[in-house]
């Protein structure tokens, strides 16, 4: 499928991701959106590629893909805030790992999947 020339165009550049918004035309001149997410990967040589991701948006999914899009941007915002805590965009960034749970002779019996095995049964 050739896609014709983008109609109007908008691009966000976020670090190694660019996002482009495309209106596009379908062959019977109607609209559609195009989102294309390109992400560039360096190789050891120096060398880089990008790959890209693209989604088609049709007129009859942007009431939905709109309010779900909010939802959720929504969501992440109010229980995340704006801040972005990540490894790579905060230095003193130290993961949580769920610590284990170390169950005691006594508990062992109340666990019902639990099985006692001692090396010689190996």
């Amino acid at each position: 499928m050739l896609e014709k020339e983008e109609i109007f165009s908008k691009v966000l550049r976020a670090g190694r991701r660019t996002y482009f918004f495309d209106v596009r035309a379908t062959k019977a001149d109607d609209y559609y959106i195009t989102i294309t997410e390109s992400k560039k990967f360096t190789e050891e040589d120096g060398s880089f590629h990008f790959k890209k991701h693209k989604i088609y948006l049709y007129k009859e999914d942007f009431a939905a893909f709109s309010e779900i899009l909010s939802e959720m941007t929504s969501y992440v915002l109010n229980h995340k805030g704006e801040e972005v805590i990540s490894e790579r965009h905060q230095k003193d960034f130290k993961k949580e790992y769920p610590t284990e749970k170390v169950v005691t002779e006594e508990e062992a019996p109340k666990i019902s999947n639990f099985i006692d095995i001692d090396f010689d049964d190996i």
